[in-house]
């Protein structure tokens, strides 16, 4: 198994070190860190997704767009096919057939948005987050996160709700179908309904996605949370359950110091954990 760290989508908030903790501009930097491995029998697998080529090339088009105004303006994204899963699929040697599987945290428009781009791929995701993101969507934040034009093109969705052996503490989906037995979805409900980290047992040992779990890297590996007010302010507009995420929150920032030799733990928004997983250096 080989794993790949890429940014699949750049925010630029503005803001600067407001939001990212080290910017010297007026604007601050948020990536979208996704996994790419390579399996040696189940193909590749994504872990989210991030921004899509049909986000690229018109994510404004038509009554149901699949990124709102609203969002694009209030985190500033940047909309470049170079950040694409599929650019950078193509980039390592491989075709988009060659995905034969996604594992999503969730389907925020920015985890999600990829996902047309893998059409022979199977879509796994807890199934709460799949009834979420598909059935009403009432309120601002449920309008703006969820966009059904990501969505609607996909055909093969493998939903989960049950429960396998815990994984140091915490209570996991095992056996997903058609994935290896080393790939595993943590609940971690709070920001969404169906939020869910990714556990993976690689080469050197075991690392978890916690993906919207947390958004900054000062809020784990240390006994008190520490995190830009940018980011702190776009946790709380964006949670589903305050008390849920905060309370998945602690339980992941006691894990990374009780297991920080054990257990490679990053979120998918901090641009200095991407750096240091891309480089092998510790976080």
């Amino acid at each position: 198994m080989r794993i790949h760290h890429i940014n699949c989508g750049t925010d630029c908030p503005f803001g600067g070190a407001l939001f990212d903790g080290r910017s010297k501009g007026l604007t601050g930097h948020i990536v979208c860190h996704c996994l790419l491995i390579e399996t040696d029998a189940h193909g590749l697998v994504l872990i989210d997704t991030g921004y899509g080529m049909k986000d690229v090339d018109h994510p404004h088009r038509g009554p149901s767009p699949r990124i709102t105004k609203t969002m694009r303006s209030l985190l500033n994204i940047k909309l470049r096919v170079e950040d694409t899963a599929l650019h950078q699929v193509r980039a390592l040697g491989f075709a988009p057939e060659d995905v034969r599987h996604i594992v999503l945290t969730h389907l925020d428009f920015d985890h999600a948005g990829g996902l047309e781009d893998f059409p022979h791929a199977a879509v796994h995701v807890m199934d709460k987050e799949f009834s979420a993101a598909t059935g009403p969507r009432k309120g601002f934040v449920p309008r703006n996160r969820y966009r059904p034009a990501q969505l609607d093109g996909v055909r093969n969705w493998r939903r989960y709700s049950g429960q396998g052996e815990a994984w140091f503490g915490f209570e996991t989906v095992r056996d997903l179908d058609g994935l290896p037995p080393e790939i595993l979805m943590v609940p971690l409900p709070g920001h969404t309904w169906g939020h869910a980290g990714v556990a993976i047992q690689g080469p050197g040992g075991w690392m978890l996605h916690a993906g919207d779990a947390y958004f900054y890297r000062g809020e784990m590996r240390q006994a008190k949370r520490r995190c830009t007010p940018g980011l702190r302010g776009y946790q709380t507009l964006m949670e589903t359950n305050r008390e849920l995420r905060l309370a998945n929150q602690e339980r992941l920032r006691k894990l990374s110091v009780r297991h920080q030799a054990d257990i490679r733990i990053f979120c998918a928004h901090d641009v200095v954990e991407l750096e240091r997983c891309a480089a092998g250096t510790p976080l």
